[in-house]
């Protein structure tokens, strides 16, 4: 840790809450976006948007153990500190959070953060507790750094709804939602992709391109509930993947929609033992 620290000093590494609190100190105009690592092009895209809006830019690395509802899938996260601070020092941002777990969790909350039951879909449905971690350390990011943008990517969308709507009511802050970055086969980058060989990637870009046709097709039909079922069990016996869900929503309510117009299809699938999201 200390030789990383000693190669990127320039970039100002904040190892802790008084570090974080001496840098920021009458800092103005600040861009976050916030990380677990393992960074891709995806957060590159935000991080670039940052540095072009904002005068000054942070970035966090925490793998937040109160948003995994499985044990061992935080244990296996990719994790790679010392290529993302290449990457880093390379974009030439100005902080850098590398909080602790005591440095987050530093109070305890006066009440626990409850979705709302018309929240509990999709992912939410899925993983329980997952959004309630994101929510928690989400708020206490903010409170801490307080900027006045935070910059999200839309391929986590569900995540992007629930946090703007969470920020909104506590903070001045705004979020900035920024298009899914892929790569040259359609698969969305994401920090999960680290764990797929190269035949399940080959997996993930079919996928991936079969539903972009299927709503390039559906432009002008109104999509059943049946025929999102036979789409599924299509897609489940082409890749050999287990699906969560595969449903048509609402961009601005998410809630579930049987037209294309402003409107995605979002789908969780695994392919082995990985766990893969994306909304198209």
């Amino acid at each position: 840790m200390f030789y990383l620290l000693k190669r990127f000093i320039q970039m100002k590494i904040l190892l802790n809450n008084s570090d974080l609190n001496e840098a920021l100190l009458g800092v103005k105009d600040l861009g976050f976006v916030p990380t677990m690592g393992s960074l891709h092009k995806g957060h590159i895209s935000l991080i670039k948007k940052s540095l072009n809006e904002c005068n000054k830019t942070i970035i966090s690395i925490f793998v937040n153990p109160s948003q995994f509802n499985n044990k061992k899938d935080y244990k296996n996260y990719p994790r790679n500190l010392k290529k993302d601070l290449l990457i880093l020092k390379k974009l030439k941002v100005d902080f850098i959070y590398l909080p602790k777990k005591d440095d987050i969790y530093d109070t305890v909350r006066s009440s626990k953060i409850k979705l709302y039951k018309k929240d509990l879909i999709l992912c939410a449905k899925f993983r329980k507790g997952h959004f309630e971690g994101v929510l928690d350390i989400m708020d206490r990011l903010t409170k801490k750094i307080n900027p006045q943008k935070i910059f999200m990517g839309q391929k986590d969308f569900q995540q992007l709804y629930l946090v703007k709507k969470f920020i909104k009511k506590k903070y001045k802050s705004k979020i900035i939602s920024c298009k899914t970055i892929r790569d040259s086969n359609k698969i969305a980058f994401s920090s999960r992709n680290f764990l797929l060989n190269k035949n399940e990637k080959l997996q993930a870009s079919k996928l991936a391109q079969n539903i972009i046709l299927f709503k390039k097709k559906s432009s002008k039909k109104i999509i059943l509930t049946k025929f999102l079922k036979m789409k599924e069990n299509e897609l489940k016996k082409l890749y050999n993947i287990k699906i969560e869900y595969f449903e048509l929503r609402n961009l601005e309510d998410l809630k579930i929609s049987n037209t294309i117009r402003n409107s995605n299809f979002f789908i969780a699938y695994y392919i082995n033992n990985v766990r893969l999201i994306d909304n198209f």
